[in-house]
């Protein structure tokens, strides 16, 4: 059975920092490229952040580059997202994907609130 599962997100002040994990399961983790999404109230599902199967190569939407690092831990099945300098713009639901080809699954996502 696949399974992604979010962890680490709440509630954090401007100008904070948050980490994400994803610890996935069920699949060959090592042969899939992983990406995290994001949702805000009202908005389309956005790529903000993916790397390579082998963790080599790494991309970033220009609204988090430079604040956002993702990273991941093939020997433990894992997939991070560093968030510094949060912004209430961040706020959204944070989703861990990952993608092979044509075959992709995606988690639950956990809630990321940035507010003073």
């Amino acid at each position: 059975q696949v399974q992604l599962v979010e962890s680490g997100g709440g509630s954090v002040q401007p100008g904070g920092s948050l980490r994400l994990s994803c610890a996935a399961s069920g699949f060959s983790f090592i042969t899939y490229a992983m990406s995290w999404y994001r949702q805000a109230p009202g908005q389309e599902r956005e790529l903000i952040a993916a790397i390579s199967s082998d963790g080599g190569s790494t991309t970033y939407t220009n609204d988090v580059k430079g604040r956002f690092t993702i990273s991941r831990d093939n020997t433990k099945n894992m997939v991070f997202l560093q968030m510094n300098s949060l912004k209430p713009d961040d706020t959204a639901v944070y989703y861990c994907n990952a993608r092979r080809g044509i075959s992709q699954y995606r988690g639950q996502g956990t809630q990321v609130t940035v507010s003073s």
